[in-house]
């Protein structure tokens, strides 16, 4: 890593790992929504860095092609706008048109929601 350079990884520190952490974030979150994703939002000031789950439920996204495409947006996403967002845990849930979106269009989806919420003056 250069020097002053962030590391942009996508460490285990990270992630929801835990069903009792994704119950805590579904209990007391604030939601941000567009067109392909809502992204359910708890801040935690005690974190360092911003924690990612998701949930994408074959339902919705019947092939795990589908499933894998959109999970790897989304770490990808989140991987680059991590430390911007500070402390907080985030899950992200994927709405059906997701499935059948280019992928461009997904990234920039979820770069406008990460932006959203890193700003504070931002309204959902």
């Amino acid at each position: 890593m250069a020097c002053g350079a962030v590391d942009a990884g996508f460490p285990r520190q990270a992630r929801l790992t835990r069903p009792a952490q994704f119950r805590a974030v579904f209990a007391g979150a604030r939601r941000y929504r567009n067109r392909y994703f809502t992204i359910l939002v708890r801040p935690d000031p005690a974190l360092a860095g911003a924690r990612l789950g998701m949930a994408i439920p074959k339902k919705l996204a019947p092939r795990a092609t589908d499933r894998n495409r959109i999970k790897r947006l989304i770490r990808e996403r989140f991987r680059h706008s991590r430390w911007q967002l500070g402390g907080l845990d985030a899950v992200v849930m994927v709405r059906s048109i997701a499935c059948h979106t280019d992928n461009a269009i997904l990234m920039a989806a979820l770069d406008d929601l990460w932006q959203r919420i890193s700003d504070p003056c931002a309204e959902s």
